[in-house]
């Protein structure tokens, strides 16, 4: 009898030990899949951060195109502008030019006129305009000429060219 409870006590110890092999295969399997659970839920959350950077990246590269559109818009307005400045710093200078020359003209005829003005242009004028103005002959002299006194016409024709 003996022999029977050592048999029992050993069947049970052999179910004991089934039973925490079993339970060590069911805890094996359920970190297994728990594991497999985790590792596809890191997939996913991995693809969906790579397409969130997919995304951006399209929208950046569309944003960086559309700047540089504009860049180039504004760059060849800019030159644009610059050109146009260039031709008006031109004109501001030639007008500035005439306008000197035209002030020089008048301030010279002023001088001569008083220097006319104090004779008459009657039968008593004695045409002895170069000991007047300083003597020499009338082509070297141009401003001493006695048709100094006519007005100069200023005309529209010249206009402005762009």
């Amino acid at each position: 009898m003996a022999s029977r409870g050592g048999t029992c006590s050993g069947s049970s110890s052999d179910q004991e030990n089934h039973q925490d092999l079993t339970t060590e295969i069911i805890r094996k399997r359920k970190r297994m899949i728990s594991n497999r659970e985790s590792a596809r839920r890191s997939r996913m959350r991995k693809q969906k951060h790579l397409d969130d950077l997919t995304a951006q990246a399209a929208n950046l590269r569309a944003e960086n195109n559309h700047i540089l559109t504009n860049i180039n818009h504004v760059t060849q307005m800019y030159l644009n502008v610059e050109a146009d400045n260039s031709v008006l710093r031109a004109q501001i200078s030639e007008l500035n030019h005439r306008l000197k020359s035209l002030t020089d003209i008048i301030s010279c005829m002023r001088l001569d006129g008083a220097a006319f003005d104090d004779q008459e242009f009657g039968d008593n004028y004695d045409y002895d305009h170069d000991q007047m103005i300083g003597g020499g002959d009338d082509l070297f002299s141009p401003w001493s000429l006695v048709h100094v006194k006519q007005p100069i016409m200023a005309s529209s024709d010249y206009g402005f060219m762009y």
